[in-house]
């Protein structure tokens, strides 16, 4: 069945059958019409060529994180679904792999998004199983391989120019390690950045674990029991919220005595008390620029793209007003 034949069963202009099986919504056509156009077509198995390009394509989403690890903090989540939601957009199969799965050696993939932040090692096996690769939140090799990444440094002059605005006279820095599959450390440049814009001055004021909400609240207490700071960045809105509930047991007012901003903006950070000064990443819109590039690269795009993706200040309470 042809789309002429669609057309003519249907009483419209091919070029209205089109833009209707094409999900062209800016076609003026009442919903019986093209309720009758989508009728005619389902009962004589028509699919339109946009979506026979879609349903073609199958793609693993390959997770640094198993399940449990993201259940932690809401980043890497929040990427995922951005991802999950793109792909369902366009048609795309999508298989997830979390850190400890095992998958299906025989299934082949047209490409993988990888997801997090990963060693040599792992980056040399996914691309001997994967003829495309996007990666998202890391930039391993940008001769080779698209990414999507954060304006990291935009993000960190942001966070402490609105902390330096308010008049403080130290600065501490709450943060945690990474580590890849293999058990290489990976370098935290939030930390490495903090230390060297400061050059070195509040070093002293620097506590480093991980990244959950858990070693936010332990490393707070071990700050408040040292000489603490005036203010802090903290990694991540989950060990934002680890650290305020730290402070609210010792008694200690936000921002009146020790002022907060984070990074993310997670949902929960609007409903912290107080709500937490953030700044906010864009974490669905990289999910959906890594799906983007994917398509390029499906069809038949070969030079490497980056696509750095700003970041906003979000001024809620965890900081004075300026």
């Amino acid at each position: 069945m042809t789309l002429k034949e669609i057309a003519r069963l249907s009483g419209v202009s091919q070029a209205t059958a089109s833009r209707v099986l094409n999900d062209d919504h800016t076609l003026s056509v009442s919903d019986e019409t093209r309720n009758r156009i989508f009728k005619v077509a389902k009962e004589n198995n028509y699919i339109s060529s946009k979506n026979k390009i879609k349903k073609s394509y199958r793609v693993m989403l390959y997770h640094w994180y198993t399940r449990e690890q993201e259940l932690e903090d809401d980043y890497y989540l929040a990427i995922r679904l951005g991802i999950e939601k793109a792909c369902h957009k366009e048609g795309i199969i999508l298989d997830k792999h979390f850190k400890d799965d095992k998958y299906d050696l025989s299934i082949k993939y047209d490409g993988a998004i990888a997801l997090g932040k990963f060693g040599d090692d792992e980056i040399t096996e996914m691309k001997k199983r994967f003829p495309h690769i996007v990666y998202v939140d890391s930039s391993p090799n940008e001769e080779m391989f698209d990414s999507v990444v954060i304006d990291f440094e935009k993000a960190m002059n942001q966070a402490i120019k609105h902390i330096l605005k308010t008049n403080i006279k130290t600065i501490g820095y709450i943060g945690g390690r990474e580590y890849t599959t293999s058990g290489k450390p990976i370098g935290e440049r939030r930390e490495q950045y903090f230390s060297t814009y400061f050059n070195h001055k509040f070093d002293q004021y620097m506590h480093i674990k991980s990244f959950s909400i858990e070693s936010g609240y332990e490393l707070m207490l071990e700050a408040l029991n040292k000489k603490h700071a005036d203010a802090y960045i903290i990694a991540s809105d989950a060990m934002a919220i680890g650290a305020l509930k730290a402070l609210y047991e010792k008694g200690i007012k936000v921002p009146e005595d020790i002022e907060i901003i984070s990074f993310n903006d997670i949902p929960q950070a609007a409903y912290t008390i107080p709500a937490l000064t953030t700044i906010r990443i864009h974490q669905d819109f990289m999910g959906e620029s890594a799906v983007s590039l994917m398509l390029e690269r499906l069809k038949g795009r070969t030079i490497s793209k980056k696509i750095i993706v700003s970041t906003s200040l979000i001024k809620r309470h965890t900081t004075k007003e300026v």
